[in-house]
């Protein structure tokens, strides 16, 4: 078999081992040792322009410039034969007859075959050379004393080389990465990843900026770590690749304070929306199920909420936890997951002795973590329920348990799992899971004593209402009374028919301003004045002062508005007094509605004022309505609109004085009314 060409073993050698060699065209001859070439391959024509022909058997020397000194030209070589190599540059004559400075390294190889000597021959021109040289210091000083990782690697993805930044990065000398792909020398970053990123860069040529490595080296075995990787194609002229280079930095304290602020915004980004979407209403079960889902699945991949069963029943939070504790369950997110159909139900009420943990978290009003869930850790809770070991099975591996506290009091718990957040809850979860259980906390016991107080104020007011309404010979009455929707406190309205001497009869409404207890208690002070004032048959003007005075002793500066009626149902005879609430409507025996023309006055409480008194005269059969605000104000209507509306409803027939309130209420009242109505109508029979 014929060798095979000189040139063709030796070029793709030259590219593949990079450096001077692949960077630079280095032609290789060889001469005798008489200093008669031998060898001439292509890339020594392509450098002096003869073909092998012409300069097979030709002293090298013939080869220098006409002026050099030829007896010169041949020691040199006589030393390149005897001595180990010579190196130098020469001035040479190119074949189209113009001088080409050239730098040649020469030594003397044994031709054993045939024995003598061969000199061996690299040439290169000398400019090109240089150029090489100084980038190569350039980059050998770089190299060395960047305090950036680098290293060099080959077309298989073997370490060629790295630098003393980078064997410090990796905890591994030079030695034990030159001849090694990186998943062999560093088995504990994700190198798999990264080789497929190698060899992209190798196969097109692009360069890849700031990959990621992660993971742990020799250098910090315990630690994970990143590293910001960058790769570029090595080339020869021809544009072939020679390798890669690699550059590193570890950003790994940049990514960890960036990773922190990101977990800080997202952190103050969960407390905002648990302030928009925690405590919308005044609804335990609402509040309780607000929590859970604002907090799935930034925080906790289930969550469940639980309340004291004695607050969830209305009755008064316990002081103690002797016997264990109740909890009824009013919040759980996700709904309808098999993780979250484990546990108990909504609505559920779930007993716990004084040893289980969520006593133990109830009564201590600390959070209660385990980071890592394992057998050993759900023992002591195993023992109450099946649960926790389902869980684990389910691939619960944290778990945090956070007491609703409020005003000092523990209203009951909020329970965290994760399962799909591969990361444990941390004293920043827990630190976040006892704000948001805080504000969740003081909603419920808004909640609470909201109830609380709102109960309270309807009994008060319902109480001071009157009972039963014997309405006097000649006339016959009807009324209603409605209280405002639950999201809204009891208010002062209020109604009476007072029975008086003779023939009279005294129909009374009123509305004192303001919403709860206070506006209640003030309502039945000012209604038990008005029956007692009456009885005493004072005229209007100076009831009315009176009632003026009973406002001002209160502590508190109250409003109320007042419309009194005295009625003779003998004589029809009507006197009518208002003091800022809203006129009363009038229907005559023919049907037609009208709203009765009395001066509107001044609240009560406003401070010393005249109150003008209206007389008119009912004719037998004629209906008088007494109504509060509630019955005619609506947002985003005219109230002149509203009060054409009622006299409308009206005048329309109406079987009875029930039917018409029945009517009234249907048509004007919403169904979620803002605010309390107090209905009164009496109709004048005559005696």
């Amino acid at each position: 078999m014929d060798p095979e060409p000189f040139d063709e073993v030796t070029s793709p050698a030259a590219r593949a081992a990079g450096g001077w060699l692949g960077g630079l065209p280095v032609a290789v001859l060889a001469t005798g040792s008489d200093g008669r070439i031998v060898r001439w391959d292509q890339a020594a024509r392509e450098l002096l322009g003869y073909t092998s022909r012409e300069v097979i058997g030709r002293h090298i020397a013939d080869l220098l410039h006409p002026g050099a000194d030829r007896s010169l030209g041949r020691s040199l070589w006589e030393k390149a034969v005897s001595a180990r190599g010579v190196m130098g540059t020469v001035t040479a004559w190119h074949r189209d007859g113009h001088p080409v400075e050239v730098e040649i390294w020469a030594a003397p190889v044994p031709a054993r075959p045939r024995g003598g000597t061969t000199v061996l021959v690299f040439a290169a021109d000398a400019a090109a050379a240089q150029r090489i040289r100084g980038s190569s210091v350039v980059w050998d000083g770089v190299f060395a004393r960047s305090p950036v990782g680098i290293a060099l690697f080959d077309t298989r993805l073997r370490f060629l080389r790295v630098n003393p930044a980078l064997e410090a990065m990796n905890g591994l000398p030079e030695a034990a990465h030159v001849g090694r792909r990186l998943a062999e020398v560093l088995p504990g970053v994700n190198a798999a990843a990264m080789e497929v990123l190698m060899r992209q860069v190798l196969e097109d040529g692009r360069p890849v900026l700031d990959s990621r490595r992660i993971g742990r080296t020799p250098a910090v075995p315990d630690q994970d770590r990143v590293w910001s990787c960058s790769y570029t194609r090595l080339e020869d002229t021809d544009g072939h690749p020679l390798g890669l280079a690699a550059s590193l930095i570890d950003i790994t304290v940049q990514e960890q304070t960036q990773l922190e602020a990101e977990a800080g915004r997202r952190r103050l980004a969960l407390i905002n929306a648990a302030t928009y979407r925690i405590g919308t209403s005044l609804d335990l079960e609402r509040t309780a199920q607000e929590l859970a889902e604002v907090t799935v699945p930034d925080l906790a991949d289930l969550v469940t909420v639980d309340v004291l069963e004695s607050l969830a029943a209305g009755a008064e939070v316990g002081l103690g936890l002797v016997a264990g504790t109740r909890l009824r369950r009013l919040g759980k997110a996700p709904s309808g997951s098999p993780l979250a159909d484990i546990l108990a139900p909504l609505g559920r009420t779930l007993t716990f002795p004084t040893a289980a943990p969520y006593t133990q978290a109830v009564a201590d009003r600390h959070a209660f973590v385990i980071a890592r869930l394992d057998e050993e850790a759900i023992a002591p809770a195993a023992r109450h329920s099946q649960a926790p070991a389902e869980l684990l099975k389910q691939g619960v591996h944290s778990f945090m348990m956070v007491p609703l506290l409020a005003r000092g009091t523990v209203l009951g718990l909020a329970t965290f799992y994760r399962c799909a957040t591969p990361e444990p809850f941390n004293d920043e979860d827990t630190a976040l899971a006892t704000e948001l259980a805080a504000r969740a906390a003081v909603c419920v016991d808004n909640a609470r004593l909201y109830h609380r107080e709102h109960d309270t104020a309807v009994i008060l007011q319902r109480s001071m209402l009157p009972q039963h309404i014997t309405p006097p010979a000649g006339i016959e009455v009807a009324h209603r009374y409605l209280p405002a929707s639950d999201v809204n406190e009891v208010g002062g309205d209020w109604y009476d028919v007072i029975p008086m001497s003779g023939d009279s009869v005294a129909l009374a409404i009123g509305d004192v301003m303001g919403h709860g207890i206070q506006a209640a208690a003030v309502m039945g002070r000012l209604s038990a004045s008005v029956r007692a004032l009456a009885r005493l048959d004072l005229d209007h003007d100076a009831m009315f002062h009176q009632l003026q005075a009973a406002l001002d002793d209160l502590a508190e500066p109250m409003l109320a508005t007042f419309l009194y009626v005295d009625l003779d149902t003998a004589t029809g005879a009507c006197r009518i007094t208002c003091a800022g609430h809203p006129p009363p409507a009038l229907v005559t025996p023919d049907g037609a509605a009208r709203l009765l023309d009395v001066p509107p006055g001044l609240p009560l409480g406003v401070g010393p004022t005249r109150f003008t008194t209206t007389h008119t005269t009912l004719v037998p059969g004629s209906v008088i309505v007494l109504y509060t605000d509630g019955l005619i104000e609506a947002r985003g209507t005219d109230i002149d609109d509203r009060l054409g509306e009622l006299t409308h409803l009206l005048a329309e027939p109406a079987p009875s004085l029930d039917a018409l309130c029945d009517s009234l209420v249907t048509h004007l009242v919403p169904a979620s009314a803002d605010d309390d109505i107090a209905l009164l109508a009496a109709r004048l029979s005559g005696l």
